[in-house]
């Protein structure tokens, strides 16, 4: 009887190894990790398994790369494991975190190009983007398809501003396509150009093609376009003046200025949305030649210069009420 129970202590202990192998492997993939918070982890392209393993170990989301690798190869199925930057959240467990970087919870980063951005806001803006790497020039004006664009974390500036050119010039090759009958811009650049003066003269999507038509209807008839905006980029290259325009910068002769040159400006004054230069190409069928501010974020339109200065002085009127001066 005694050597029977002596027989039976090998069995016994390799029993309990045995389940004590498998609690550590089992226990050791389905319980929480080491990581203190959620942290952002980066799966090279083309990285290899034991590479992120050791990656993981080294950024202190598991406590061993040899375990990870073997414990994933027996049970995660061998899908395999994506590029890409990904959010691992605090204490993650190994079988969490390979699932997270075998499936589609990639970190989205995006940086948006408002309507109506000049160029030298858009490149501050990619300037100031951590995520991405090297540096730019400031663009040409109106290059920059406004839009939110996609990017990725250690991305060059430099391909993140081209695919936001390449958007431009595919959107303005589309649309001119498509022009309509009779407009009175005879190229894409002039449309551009147009387009640009269209956005920075309003800020509601309604009032766009009327803009548009009144100021085809001046370059029609070889009238100033007196527009604004084109006082102001000259001095600014398209930011906020932050002050009234003064009579000199009205009187100012430059490229720019269409309150003292007949047509278009030399270029863009800004980076125009696919809604103005669609306004442009399809302008509605007005007869207005100027326009005044309403006081509520829109314009008044008008076909004499009679009913013009009508308006304008019910506009100074709210000014003044407002105590504007």
């Amino acid at each position: 009887m005694l050597g029977s129970r002596r027989g039976c202590l090998p069995i016994i202990a390799a029993a309990l190894l045995g389940l004590g192998i498998l609690t550590w492997f089992f226990g050791g993939w389905y319980t929480s990790g080491p990581l203190a918070k959620d942290t952002s982890f980066i799966v090279p392209e083309k990285a290899s398994l034991g590479s992120v393993a050791a990656k993981l170990e080294a950024e202190g989301a598991i406590a061993s790369a040899s375990a990870f690798k073997l414990r994933a190869r027996l049970l995660s199925g061998g899908a395999p494991i994506k590029a890409g930057e990904f959010l691992l959240p605090k204490g993650a467990s190994p079988s969490r975190i390979l699932s997270i970087i075998q499936g589609d919870e990639v970190l989205r980063r995006f940086v948006t190009v408002p309507e109506g951005m000049p160029s030298i806001m858009v490149y501050e803006r990619l300037m100031a983007q951590p995520n991405l790497t090297g540096t730019i020039e400031v663009p040409p004006e109106g290059s920059v398809l406004p839009d939110t664009y996609e990017i990725e974390k250690g991305e060059s500036r430099q391909a993140v501003l081209l695919r936001m050119q390449t958007a431009m010039q595919r959107t303005l090759t589309e649309l001119w396509a498509k022009r309509g009958q009779g407009i009175a811009v005879s190229s894409p650049q002039e449309a551009l150009t147009l387009a640009a003066i269209v956005e920075k003269e309003t800020g509601k999507p309604a009032e766009r093609t009327i803009v548009a038509g009144l100021y085809s209807n001046r370059l029609r008839q070889g009238i100033m376009l007196q527009a604004d905006p084109t006082i102001i980029y000259p001095i600014t290259k398209g930011k906020p003046l932050g002050r009234r325009i003064r009579q000199s910068e009205i009187q100012s002769v430059n490229d720019y200025n269409t309150y003292s040159m007949v047509g278009l400006p030399k270029g863009p004054i800004t980076n125009p949305g696919r809604a103005s230069i669609e306004a442009v190409l399809h302008p509605a069928e007005t007869q207005a030649l100027y326009m005044v501010a309403d006081g509520t974020g829109g314009h008044v339109f008008s076909s004499t210069l009679e009913e013009h200065n009508a308006n304008v002085e019910k506009w100074f009127t709210i000014r003044k009420e407002r105590g504007d001066f």
